[in-house]
């Protein structure tokens, strides 16, 4: 049996305890918060003295062997202290208790992390030059600082450049510190939200914009435009002789308008291929995203018609439309519609269909939503927009 079997001290689980110190960040965080680590002392899992008789050899192995890792043994390392014992067969002994490290050098040397410590120091050194506030962000954030080592000097950069420059309204392309493209500011927005929620005044930044998605709107970028792809469905209404645009939110907002009815479609295809319709756009939905439309006050006047797919999403999606735009009533999305296509029916993921409660729906679409969600026409159930009949699609919008 191996003395690692035994379950007693080592030098090899002495590394393992100091690395475990190291990558928890207490050895790097001790430096910033002042915690005094040092003299730093191990108990030592050892023998019991009833088993030293009979194990008296492996005993004395074991004891050789943290003795050669010691700072005894190595010239650097662990002190070991002893206590003696009195064996009815063996006499007067010792046995290691405890294993010291008197200094942080020697801790630092066992695990071969010395280089990365003065490396760190000198990091930490030259961020609180700067940004004394981050001082609390250090003592948490250790290993991050270590692992953006090669980036750092780039990082402060950055977190200086904002400071003299609050909400500059730039896109990130635009702006002009030495060493640093978007794309490095783009790979690293979450530890960049991090330092500059440390280090900007509350009032520069945007505290309801949170995530990586919504960093430039937090910090005062410009972010890329959100665009909304429709299709005039009458040629009366074209925009300058064109029909397929996608325009900024913003502008689309402002649209001036004089048809009367809009179509919502979740499938490029199906918007592409949406015949005229006298008095109409079809929007290309977005999914989820469909909350974009949330601010478009001219529609509000408008007849909506939602197209979405036959399942739990597409009818959760529905919901989310009538928050805003509670005139909005589905094509598409009923039984007679399901159990036609019975053949072409497609399945959700399990773990991934919405579960929850809709309050918005009508009483037949309601209905439905129930069915597909609880099972009870089949397991799983989808029915997506693009495999419907096309001759079944144009019927229903003719009687639109």
């Amino acid at each position: 049996m191996s003395l690692k079997d035994h379950g007693w001290t080592t030098p090899a689980t002495i590394h393992a305890q100091l690395l475990r110190l190291w990558e928890s960040g207490q050895l790097l965080s001790a430096h910033i918060s002042g915690e005094a680590l040092f003299p730093l002392t191990l108990n030592v899992r050892q023998p019991a003295a009833a088993s030293l008789g009979e194990q008296f050899d492996e005993v004395r192995r074991w004891i050789r062997q943290l003795e050669e890792g010691s700072k005894a043994g190595k010239g650097y390392g662990y002190l070991i202290t002893w206590r003696d014992i009195n064996h009815r067969q063996l006499g007067r002994n010792r046995l290691p208790e405890k294993v010291v490290l008197a200094e942080e050098a020697d801790a630092l040397r066992l695990i071969a992390r010395t280089s990365e410590m003065r490396c760190f120091q000198q990091l930490a050194a030259a961020t609180l030059h700067v940004f004394p506030q981050l001082s609390g962000w250090l003592v948490r954030r250790t290993m991050v600082l270590l692992e953006q080592a090669p980036a750092w000097g780039r990082i402060l950069a950055i977190l200086q450049w904002f400071v003299s420059h609050p909400r500059p309204l730039l896109y990130m392309r635009q702006l002009d510190i030495a060493g640093v493209d978007s794309k490095f500011i783009e790979t690293r927005k979450a530890l960049l939200a991090e330092l500059l929620d440390q280090i900007m005044p509350v009032d520069t930044i945007s505290a309801d914009a949170v995530g990586t998605r919504q960093f430039e709107t937090r910090y005062g970028l410009l972010a890329k435009p959100v665009l909304i792809r429709f299709r005039m469905l009458d040629t009366r209404h074209y925009i300058g002789g064109l029909s397929d645009l996608s325009v900024p939110l913003t502008q689309f907002a402002h649209m001036q308008t004089a048809f009367n009815r809009v179509f919502i479609t979740e499938n490029e295809i199906n918007g592409l291929a949406f015949p005229d319709v006298p008095d109409s756009m079809v929007i290309f939905g977005g999914g989820y995203g469909i909350e974009r439309l949330a601010d478009i006050d001219w529609l509000r006047d408008k007849e909506i018609i939602y197209w979405g797919d036959i399942d739990t999403h597409g009818f959760a999606i529905l919901d989310r439309l009538r928050a805003f735009l509670p005139q909005a009533r589905s094509m598409l999305m009923d039984r007679t519609t399901l159990e036609t296509h019975r053949s072409l029916w497609g399945h959700e993921e399990r773990h991934k269909r919405y579960t929850g409660e809709l309050t918005r729906l009508h009483n037949d679409e309601h209905v439905l939503f129930h069915l597909l969600r609880d099972d009870v026409l089949d397991e799983c159930i989808r029915m997506e927009q693009e495999r419907l009949g096309f001759n079944w699609v144009m019927a229903a919008i003719q009687n639109v």
